[in-house]
């Protein structure tokens, strides 16, 4: 009766699609419910993973082009494996920084680091927007402190005397 309803090849209904979509939807609801809130926070490349791939494999359900419950399944697997991974990564600092990345000082105390700059791929056009951004002045001499997170934010801790 359910490969009735949401059809078994690419030739599918109206309906059959929409009840794909539906049912879909609904999954993929749970699953980033259960898949825990960081997979939508914090915008690095091992959480946009998780959202990149169930979009890709989960829209094959919806228009018939990979059977339907064994596509779901692998939805499913994607986000144990993203929850699995973000587990070990709150066990192990070592094993957190290979998926997750660590943060890059590019600027302290008046200081480039260019070697950071380059590994972050940090142009010196990126450092003053950021820092214009920050303080209203693209100057090296505006930023105390600057830093290249791990989701690629570049983070300006203003110099004292620029402060409010």
């Amino acid at each position: 009766m359910l490969e009735r309803m949401i059809g078994t090849s690419s030739d599918l209904s109206i309906l059959q699609m929409s009840l794909r979509a539906i049912l879909v939807f609904a999954l993929t609801l749970i699953l980033l419910r259960l898949s825990g809130r960081r997979s939508l926070g914090h915008r690095n490349a091992f959480d946009l993973c998780i959202t990149v791939l169930l979009g890709a494999v989960l829209s094959r359900a919806i228009v018939g082009a990979s059977p339907f419950l064994p596509t779901l399944c692998a939805g499913a697997i994607i986000v144990l494996l993203h929850r699995a991974i973000a587990l070990l990564s709150i066990w192990s600092i070592s094993f957190e920084k290979i998926v997750s990345g660590s943060v890059r000082i590019l600027v302290e105390n008046g200081r480039v680091n260019r070697h950071q700059m380059l590994a972050g791929l940090i142009s010196n056009t990126d450092l003053l927007e950021a820092i214009n951004k920050k303080t209203g002045q693209p100057e090296l001499c505006s930023a105390e402190k600057i830093v290249l997170e791990r989701n690629g934010e570049i983070t300006v801790t203003p110099a004292k005397s620029n402060s409010p």
